[in-house]
C-alpha cells in the first residue's frame, strides 16, 4: 500500500519568477541535515493555500519543508544593495532559496522561501545556516506584526536541524534551524540595483514589467503605469514605516536588500521593540552610529526609495519619480497620526483635538520615559466611559506608571477633549479599538529571552507556544 501524497508536494506551484530567466537566480540544492525536528508549524496559514492542518502530518511537513524532497528547481535569488549607506555588489541569497510560488485562495501569488537551508553561490565565506534562536525571534516578530495589522512576511515553519553553529552574536556553540517563510514576494529593491550595476536596462524593464503584471496588476492598463507604480510603492513604504513606529518596532537593518518591492516587512535580524519612547534607540549592536535607529527609520526608508530611482531611471522619468517621492512625507504623517490615535482608542482621527492629543502623548512618553507597552496596556485594560465626565479619572490609578501630574494632567485634558467630540455610539467602540491595536503582551528583549531560556537549557517549548497564543489573542 503506497503512502498518501504529501499535500506540500502536490500544490499547484507556478514557475512565475523562474520564467524571468537565469539572469535573476542560481539553481541550488538544499543542505542535508543530520536531524529534523518540527518546532513550529503555522497551521493558521494553511487555509490561504487551500490546505488544512488535518491533511498534513508532521512527517509530511518535515519531508517537504525540512528535507525538501522532490521540489525542483530551487532558486537562490540574485541581488545587490546599499548596506549602511555603502553599495555592496556581493550579496544574493546566501542561506536561502525560493522553494516555490503558489496562488492563494485570494488569487494572490505567494512565495515560499527558506532561511538557513545551506550554502549557495552567494554565500561567500558563510555557512548558509540559521541559528535556532534567530528562527524563534523571526517567528515572534512576524506573529506580533501580523497581530498589530502590519504587512509582514509570515513564518510557515521552523525545523531544528541538529547541527552546531558558531556565532559571534550568540553564546556558542548554538543550535541550528531551517525556516520557511510565506511572503508576497522576495524581489527586493536590491534586485533592481544589481541590474543597474551590471548595466542591463533591458533587464530592469523586464523585471519592472514582471513586478507590475504580478503584484500591481491594477496598474497594468494605465498609460502612465510605471510612474503610478513608483508612487504607489512610495505610499506603501511610507505607510509601513509609520505603522512600525506606532507599534514601537525597530527593524534594525534597513539596507535596500531588506526592502521588499511589495512594501511588506520581511528579513528580520536584530529587530527590537522599544521599551520607552526613544528616537535614538538602536536594535542592532553593530549599528554604532545609529543609522537605523527607531526614529531614523522614516528618513532611511525614504532614502532607500530615492536610491531605487537609479535603476528605475531606465524606465521612469526623473520628474515622475520626484513627484512620486514627494508623497512620502504627507503619507507617513497621516498614517502615523492615524495609527497612534488607534492605539489611543480612537477610530475617527481627523479632528483638531486629535492633533492636540497626539502632541501631548508624544510629550508624555518622551518626558516620563514610561514603558511604551504598559502605557497603552493601561488604556486597554482601564478605559471607562466615566472618563468622559471627569478627566482626572483618566489613568488615575496609573497602574505603576511613573508619570508626574505635571505631565499627566494636560494629557488627561487633551484625552478628555477628544472624547467629548465623539458620540455615545463612537465611545462604546473605544474598548474594541484599544484591544485591536494593542496586543495583550509585549515583545521586548527580556520577554524573548524569557521564552528562549527554557528552550536553551531544558528544551522546553511550552513558554514559546504560550507567548505565540497570547500574541494572537484579541
Amino acid at each position: 500500500m503506497t503512502s498518501p501524497s504529501n499535500p506540500w508536494l502536490t500544490l499547484p506551484y507556478q514557475p512565475v519568477l523562474e520564467q524571468l530567466g537565469s539572469e535573476f537566480y542560481e539553481q541550488v540544492t538544499a543542505a542535508e541535515f543530520p536531524q529534523h525536528r518540527l518546532r513550529f508549524r503555522n497551521d493558521r496559514l494553511l487555509p490561504l493555500l487551500g490546505l488544512t492542518a488535518e491533511a498534513i502530518t508532521d512527517a509530511q511537513w518535515l519531508a517537504a519543508l525540512g528535507q525538501f524532497e522532490e521540489r525542483v528547481p530551487l532558486l537562490a535569488l540574485a541581488y545587490h544593495g546599499y548596506q549602511f549607506g555603502e553599495y555592496n555588489p556581493r550579496l544574493g541569497d546566501g542561506r536561502g532559496f525560493l522553494y516555490g510560488q503558489v496562488r492563494g485562495i485570494d488569487g494572490e501569488l505567494y512565495d515560499l522561501g527558506t532561511k538557513g537551508s545551506g550554502t549557495t553561490p552567494f554565500s561567500r565565506t558563510a555557512d548558509g545556516r540559521l541559528t535556532l534562536k534567530g528562527g524563534v525571534r523571526e517567528v515572534l516578530a512576524a506573529e506580533m506584526l501580523e497581530r498589530l495589522g502590519i504587512k509582514t512576511s509570515r513564518c510557515l515553519s521552523l525545523i531544528e536541524t541538529g547541527e552546531t553553529l558558531w556565532r559571534g552574536d550568540e553564546p556558542s556553540p548554538t543550535r541550528s534551524a531551517v525556516m520557511v517563510r510565506l511572503s508576497r514576494s522576495h524581489i527586493r529593491f536590491g534586485t533592481f540595483e544589481r541590474l543597474h550595476y551590471l548595466g542591463r536596462p533591458d533587464l530592469v524593464q523586464q523585471l519592472l514589467d514582471h513586478v507590475l503584471s504580478v503584484y500591481y496588476p491594477h496598474l497594468w492598463d494605465q498609460a502612465d503605469r510605471y510612474a503610478r507604480f513608483y508612487a504607489e510603492l512610495v505610499t506603501r513604504v511610507a505607510q509601513l514605516v509609520a505603522q512600525w513606529l506606532a507599534a514601537g518596532f525597530c527593524h534594525g537593518v534597513l539596507n535596500t536588500d531588506n526592502m521588499s518591492i511589495t512594501g511588506e516587512s520581511f528579513d528580520y535580524g536584530p529587530y527590537a521593540f522599544i521599551t520607552t519612547y526613544d528616537p535614538k534607540f538602536t536594535a542592532a549592536y553593530f549599528d554604532y552610529f545609529g543609522r537605523y535607529s527607531y526614529g531614523n527609520q522614516p528618513a532611511l526608508c525614504r532614502w532607500n526609495l530615492e536610491m531605487l530611482q537609479h535603476p528605475l531611471a531606465a524606465v521612469i522619468s526623473a520628474q515622475d519619480m520626484a513627484e512620486g517621492l514627494a508623497l512620502f512625507e504627507d503619507t507617513y504623517y497621516l498614517t502615523y497620526h492615524q495609527a497612534m490615535l488607534h492605539k489611543l482608542g480612537f477610530s475617527q482621527t481627523y479632528r483638531a483635538e486629535a492633533d492636540d492629543l497626539l502632541k501631548c502623548t508624544i510629550l508624555l512618553l518622551t518626558e516620563s520615559q514610561v514603558s511604551y507597552y504598559e502605557f497603552f496596556q493601561a488604556l486597554r485594560t482601564n478605559f471607562s466611559e466615566q472618563w468622559l465626565k471627569d478627566s482626572t479619572l483618566i489613568l488615575a490609578s496609573r497602574e505603576n506608571l511613573e508619570i508626574s501630574l505635571d505631565l499627566l494632567t494636560p494629557w488627561q485634558q487633551a484625552y478628555s477633549q477628544l472624547l467629548k467630540t465623539h458620540s455615545s455610539a463612537e465611545i462604546t467602540q473605544i474598548p474594541d479599538t484599544l484591544q485591536r491595536y494593542n496586543a495583550s503582551v509585549n515583545l521586548i528583549r527580556p520577554q524573548i529571552e524569557a521564552v528562549w531560556e527554557p528552550i536553551s537549557y531544558a528544551d522546553d517549548w511550552l513558554p514559546l507556544y504560550n507567548l505565540i497564543d497570547a500574541i494572537r489573542e484579541i
